[in-house]
């Protein structure tokens, strides 16, 4: 049944014919037993390219279309075009060269001239298949031998009376691998069993699974109409929106999801009440708080005060630039724990930027009555068994640490609050193992000083309440960002000696060269013997850190660069988290060109901390790029941190932006949540508005959606992510 003569059909489906499966049980057969496929294909599919199923083969879409309808003319070639496409005949055939360097060489001709079509493999059997005189089609990708303009293993098809009449629909391709070729599994081959596949299908074999309503509202074709017409497309426009409408459905699929984890923890999770603002909240607030709070501070706490005293429990992430005060936040929250009768715990990444928050929190807490410890992997015997008795008496109010706070020895008396900062920096299964400290899970708040773009956060992050602190301490200046090259390294370096002379440090990083921590190392020690050459020593004394070093090697360089008694650290991104010098004025980061926006941004942060004007130098050969220059101009004319992540998710896409690959929620096959941000918007603002209404997906017309979801519950991904 030819699905274009059905599209009638669509329109009568009513919301109790709305079937309430995900595909029929044709689609769920293993790929082996399409016709044309078999067992050792079937296995090469599976392993290349993930397609198990009938079902997972219709949901592996084109990434492209080719207009057979569209022809280049020979002569008008230039060789710089991507694909061409020609009609023509082949006039003479040759094989050229020897043994391995053998190949079939055609020329093929056009009323305007003649291009060679060049096979290196498979050349005796295209030899064989192609005949001189005949009309062909092909396309192919045009490249340069020699000198010489040509086609290397173009596609040919015989010239039919369709193709030369215009009536051919758009050819679609499929992303294919070279072992896949290997077998045959081409573009095209894939491209024939979709379509095999297709004709065996029904239109109602394909079960809706967006609500009517919603249809209606934005004007989406049927589900089974928009997988007919992706693979099966009579024009651009047809093409256009059948990828509309599935890519509404993976965002509103993905918004219904997380939306429903929100709304059921509101209304099922049980939390500890923080009934009171008590002594030592007021305490520290009215009489040790060193500087006022923002406005953006006190409008967290209001959300976390709001969160923390209806007796659910909260799930908070905090996003605040590097120096807007979260920590002042976290510790305030902290302080409301105790007030309420239960302890509190911080819990970061790196040993240093533990011992950096213990000491900050113990000096601000010292005039009080609040008990605060460090627990790290580094602290052991007696001093270990007394914090970790402490935690369990509760006579320590908060405790701070690294990974070591997750250890089953760690048991505290009434943990009510736990804080994970730098949070991508964790994976979901050891945070988790936080909330298993008490036996109603304390309240949580994650917090990132790495900005996430409000369509990434929307989507990865959408089942948290998310607070944002937007603006800076009062007094702190903006850092000065240039970009200097090669040339003027001396000039860096001249002016680095004059902040050294006014009593400053200066960081200088080099990059992390990926799978090559050779080449890092090298890199690292010619620059630092670089530096040296323009500091020498004892009118200049520098630490280096990298990650080759033995870790009590490294904590003491760094502690040697906290406490001032190096004057320059020499570093790779080891630094990027966990260094706390207000004196430090000036960061070079050399090759800046290898380094994303978000991590130059984090790089950048470093500085800044003190009161006295801090600078960044970004250092780069002479040249670049247009995506690094680029990114430099970014960095040079902001130092807003959701400014620079929204052009860092634009540039490099939010599949690669830090702690996104792990959440497993942007492995989207269509949709892109930076360009199909207007899409994301209707789709999350569609799926609030079903479940204000109807949370549990009861009502009739929303059965549909509420079967796909627990058809697809088994094999997905999706967890709670805190």
């Amino acid at each position: 049944m030819n699905f274009y003569h059905l599209p009638f059909l669509f329109l009568l489906f009513t919301k109790n014919e709305i079937a309430i499966s995900t595909f029929t049980a044709i689609l769920s057969n293993p790929i082996e037993y399409l016709k044309g496929v078999g067992p050792q294909k079937g296995e090469l599919l599976r392993k290349e390219i993930k397609v198990y199923t009938f079902g997972d083969l219709l949901q592996y879409f084109p990434f492209r279309y080719v207009d057979r309808t569209r022809i280049d003319k020979i002569a008008s070639l230039s060789g710089y075009e991507d694909f061409v496409q020609i009609r023509g005949k082949i006039i003479n055939m040759v094989v050229m060269g020897e043994n391995r360097s053998k190949r079939l060489v055609a020329t093929f001709k056009d009323e305007t001239g003649t291009i060679d079509l060049v096979w290196f493999q498979g050349w005796q059997w295209m030899q064989k298949s192609l005949k001189e005189n005949v009309a062909y089609l092909v396309f192919g990708r045009i490249s340069v031998f020699n000198g010489v303009t040509q086609l290397a293993h173009p596609e040919l098809d015989l010239l039919t009376e369709e193709i030369a009449t215009g009536k051919q629909f758009l050819e679609p391709v499929y992303y294919t691998t070279e072992k896949l070729k290997a077998r045959g599994l081409t573009a095209k081959a894939i491209g024939k069993l979709t379509k095999n596949l297709l004709e065996q299908l029904s239109p109602l074999e394909i079960r809706e699974n967006i609500p009517v309503e919603v249809l209606q509202q934005y004007r989406l074709m049927p589900r089974a109409m928009a997988y007919f017409r992706i693979h099966m497309p009579a024009s651009e426009d047809d093409a256009r929106l059948a990828q509309r409408r599935l890519k509404f459905e993976e965002l509103f699929i993905a918004q219904i999801r997380i939306c429903r984890l929100k709304l059921k923890r509101h209304k099922q999770s049980h939390g500890f009440v923080f009934g009171a603002v008590g002594e030592s909240f007021n305490e520290f607030y009215n009489n040790h708080l060193p500087f006022s709070l923002t406005g953006a501070q006190k409008r967290v706490l209001k959300e976390i005060r709001t969160d923390t005293v209806h007796g659910r429990q909260m799930n908070r992430l905090l996003q605040g630039d590097v120096g807007s005060g979260k920590t002042m936040v976290a510790l305030l929250t902290m302080l409301l724990a105790k007030d309420n009768g239960f302890q509190a715990c911080l819990m970061a990444p790196t040993e240093i930027l533990s011992q950096q928050h213990f000491k900050g929190i113990s000096e601000l807490l010292e005039r009080m009555d609040v008990k605060v410890a460090l627990l790290t992997g580094s602290i052991k015997g007696k001093a270990r068994k007394q914090i970790l008795a402490g935690a369990l008496d509760g006579s320590i109010d908060i405790l701070v640490g690294t990974h070591a706070l997750l250890e089953k020895e760690v048991e505290f008396k009434n943990l009510g609050m736990a804080i994970v900062d730098e949070q991508h920096r964790f994976g979901v299964a050891q945070r988790a193992r936080l909330w298993e400290k008490n036996t109603i899970p304390p309240h949580i708040l994650v917090m990132t000083a790495t900005p996430i773009p409000r369509t990434l956060a929307m989507t990865i992050y959408g089942d948290l309440d998310v607070s944002v602190i937007d603006e800076m301490p009062p007094g702190r200046k903006p850092i000065t960002t240039v970009h200097r090259t090669e040339y003027q390294r001396p000039q860096v370096m001249d002016f680095i000696k004059e902040e050294v002379k006014k009593g400053r440090q200066a960081y200088i990083v080099y990059p992390l060269i990926e799978d090559s921590e050779k080449l890092d190392y090298e890199n690292l020690m010619k620059g630092y013997e670089e530096v040296k050459a323009f500091f020498p020593e004892p009118q200049y004394y520098i630490s280096m850190v990298h990650g080759r070093q033995p870790a009590e090697q490294r904590q003491t360089n760094m502690h040697r660069f906290v406490t001032g008694d190096t004057h320059i650290m020499v570093a790779t991104t080891v630094i990027e988290v966990g260094v706390n010098v207000p004196n430090a004025s000036v960061m070079v980061i050399e090759s800046t060109e290898r380094f994303g926006l978000s991590q130059l941004h984090q790089l950048r942060g470093r500085v800044g901390r003190g009161a006295e004007q801090s600078f960044c130098v970004l250092m780069t050969g002479n040249k670049l790029s247009q995506d690094s220059r680029e990114r430099i101009n970014v960095m040079v004319q902001t130092n807003d941190g959701f400014i620079i992540s929204e052009k860092d998710m634009e540039l490099r896409g939010p599949g690669d932006i830090e702690g996104t690959r792990q959440s497993g929620v942007l492995d989207f096959k269509l949709a892109d949540i930076v360009a199909d941000k207007p899409i994301l918007d209707a789709a999350r603002a569609s799926a609030e508005k079903i479940l204000e209404e109807d949370t549990d997906l009861l009502l009739p017309e929303n059965q549909a959606l509420k079967e796909f979801l627990a058809a697809q519950r088994s094999k997905s991904i999706w967890s709670k992510i805190s």
